[in-house]
């Protein structure tokens, strides 16, 4: 199948196909006699798999990882589980670092007036206490 017929089965746009290509992530497809790109099943279900990883936030590193554990028949799931647990702790700490700003803003909006005058916390904040624009 063409490149757009993996994209349409797949759900993955074919631009990102072709990236996943040049970054290795998936082998290079095969050429049919035209010169286009040929895609089996096979090549789908590996772009299922990377969309669903990539959904749940796993960085196209981890996929890389991931991809080799799914391919691996002698795989242990502790390996697959301890990729799964690092990453779990990375948007751990990504939601604490979103907790923060988002403390952060809601304490500046709380400070701000919001009318007419313009002396405001939030650009205060954000020029690092500098004032005014230079």
């Amino acid at each position: 199948m063409n490149i757009g017929t993996a994209a349409s089965k797949s759900g993955v746009p074919a631009k990102t196909i072709r990236y996943y290509e040049s970054i290795g992530l998936i082998p290079r497809a095969t050429r049919a006699g035209n010169g286009y790109r040929d895609y089996g099943y096979v090549d789908v279900a590996t772009l299922k798999f990377i969309q669903r990883a990539r959904r749940l936030g796993f960085s196209v590193k981890d996929v890389g990882n991931l991809l080799e554990l799914w391919r691996d028949r002698k795989r242990s799931s502790a390996s697959v589980k301890k990729v799964a647990m690092n990453h779990i702790g990375e948007i751990e700490k990504r939601i604490g670092e979103l907790d923060s700003i988002r403390r952060t803003l809601v304490h500046l909006t709380d400070r701000c007036h919001g009318d007419e005058r313009p002396e405001c916390p939030i650009m205060d904040d954000l020029s690092g206490g500098e004032g005014k624009a230079a």
